[in-house]
């Protein structure tokens, strides 16, 4: 774990539990593409880039989540460097008790506000073009969630977030997280039609051929769907639908499993409701769900 390879010419990722970018962009500077998940992660990049003699001159990241953007504040202050978030992102990666109110709809309980959900302040910066090093190219990848993006260096090695699980996580838990599905739908049919050297996943092995991976994740998306259909063909609740795909998922109840797969299913509900496969009804002062 935290190990250094080299993926194509000046293009490599730290093996972590969400894998880290890092990108040489001079003799003896780098950038990041992520952080890891804590302080932690970021005192094994320091290592790292000790042991080389680099620099770090920015971290730019793909997403807000926590295990993303958690060594933003140490690295920041052990070198002064930059970081750029896309879009929301950075708002939540400045104030990150934004994510663990997002998905908990409310001020979020103390079991939420941990590591895991809600990393250290950092000081964010908007990304965009002109800040990225010459010949990046920034991906939108919206879906997984709000603004998330990915990126292409001039090795034409793409890094690409969290819009793919590996099939090992999908067969394992069957829901993955999703924010938006229509969008996240949209996003695998882009990645399912790109050619690069090198793809590189942040919860997947890298690759050069990602179309079985993205084929593989849009099939586990109609699957949760048709089961979530299946289950509405009598009048639900959303806790009713959330508690049917813990049960067929086989899925363990924490806080912190309810409001992530949670958010999920109602986001699905919300696909399906704008798709025509769902309708709503509200009796008994219970909006219920229902198949079409």
């Amino acid at each position: 774990m935290y190990e250094l390879t080299q993926a194509v010419g000046h293009s490599y990722y730290i093996e972590s539990p969400a894998k880290i970018g890092l990108v040489r962009t001079g003799e003896d500077e780098v950038v990041l593409i992520d952080s890891g998940s804590d302080k932690d992660a970021g005192r094994k990049v320091c290592q790292i880039l000790d042991a080389n003699k680099w620099k770090l001159k920015a971290i730019y990241n793909t997403h807000s989540n926590a295990d993303h953007i958690g060594g933003n504040r140490y690295l920041q202050r052990q070198t002064g460097c930059r970081v750029f978030a896309p879009g929301i992102e950075c708002g939540f990666t400045r104030y990150p008790v934004l994510e663990p109110s997002f998905l908990f709809g409310g001020f979020p309980p103390e079991d939420l506000r941990h590591k895991f959900l809600m990393a250290e302040e950092s000081d964010a910066e908007e990304l965009s073009e002109d800040v990225l090093p010459e010949g990046w190219e920034i991906i939108p990848l919206p879906g997984h969630f709000f603004s998330m993006a990915g990126f292409r260096t001039p090795d034409d090695v793409v890094y690409l977030a969290d819009c793919l699980s590996s099939r090992e996580t999908l067969d394992k838990y069957g829901v993955t997280f999703i924010y938006d599905v229509a969008s996240y739908m949209e996003t695998l049919e882009r990645v399912r039609a790109m050619s690069a050297r090198l793809f590189i996943p942040s919860h997947a092995a890298a690759t050069e051929d990602i179309v079985p991976l993205a084929e593989y994740n849009m099939r586990k998306v109609e699957e949760v769907a048709d089961r979530i259909c299946s289950a509405c063909r009598e009048p639900l609740s959303s806790d009713e639908v959330i508690e049917r795909v813990f049960r067929d998922y086989g899925l363990q109840m924490t806080m912190q499993q309810y409001v992530l797969v949670g958010s999920t299913v109602r986001s699905y509900l919300s696909w399906l409701r704008n798709t025509g496969r769902i309708g709503i009804s509200a009796e008994g002062n219970m909006i219920r769900w229902y198949a079409i």
